[in-house]
């Protein structure tokens, strides 16, 4: 069923996206170049901090935004007051400083663009195709923004974000509860569905929700970390899962 990249006697054997009754993707890394956008983000809120490639990955890679704020300082001992979500971008509190962050990730989107990645508008033709339904679960509030960007934003019946976890009281990535959330949405069990994520957070939370394949997207140095974590499957690009011509899982 998987596709392993992480070695030289990897297993190539494609996924069966027929066996699916639907596909749950992150946004950011998955669908989207905007997991740089993010980081580069969060480079320049803690550029004081010496915030590393390594800290993203660990601290903040696919959380709700102010966890990441609060996850970080936390790692370098820092402690401010969590604010409210009203207050204005700054370096008050975790609230301020997720605010502030929020503003950069925009003024950079607005500024450069976006463009999903080829393999993953191949993967969603091919699913189309298929009949197999497919929702984005994304820890931020800008999926609808990033989406629209990059001329995602009819594809997908359902988008589960951040907003959505604040409205209906849903936990954040690392708990598997906006993913579970996302396939109720589309009428599917847990063990019919598929999670594609890139960050360890949300690996994690989609073996915690007990889905039939969670499938890593290691687009850096990663991959043995989301094995780790609980993917069942790790890839470079989404690319790499489409059937071979003549196979059982083309359309």
């Amino acid at each position: 069923m998987g596709h392993r990249t992480d070695g030289p006697e990897a297993d190539t054997r494609e996924i069966d996206w027929a066996d699916f009754d639907a596909v749950l993707f992150d946004l950011d890394g998955v669908l989207t170049p905007t997991a740089e956008v993010h980081e580069h983000a969060w480079a320049e809120l803690f550029r004081d901090f010496g915030f590393t490639s390594e800290d993203y990955l660990r601290y903040v890679d696919g959380k709700p935004r102010y966890d990441g704020v609060r996850s970080f300082l936390e790692s370098r001992d820092v402690h401010l007051p969590e604010g409210s979500p009203d207050d204005p971008p700054g370096e008050g509190s975790i609230c301020a400083m997720g605010n502030r962050k929020n503003d950069l990730f925009n003024e950079i989107i607005e500024r450069d663009g976006i463009e999903a990645y080829p393999g993953s508008v191949a993967l969603l033709d091919l699913l189309d195709g298929l009949g197999v339904r497919q929702a984005v679960v994304s820890s931020s509030k800008n999926a609808p923004t990033v989406l629209a960007a990059a001329g995602l934003a009819h594809r997908f019946e359902h988008v589960v974000d951040g907003s959505t976890a604040v409205a209906e009281a849903l936990p954040g990535k690392p708990a598997p509860d906006m993913f579970l959330h996302a396939a109720e949405l589309l009428g599917a069990s847990p063990q019919r569905s598929v999670v594609v994520e890139d960050a360890e957070s949300g690996v994690t939370a989609g073996a915690a929700g007990g889905f039939a394949l969670v499938l890593g997207v290691a687009r850096g140095d990663n991959a043995a970390t989301l094995a780790e974590r609980g993917a069942h499957v790790v890839v470079a690009d989404l690319a790499e899962t489409l059937p071979r011509p003549g196979s059982r899982g083309t359309p």
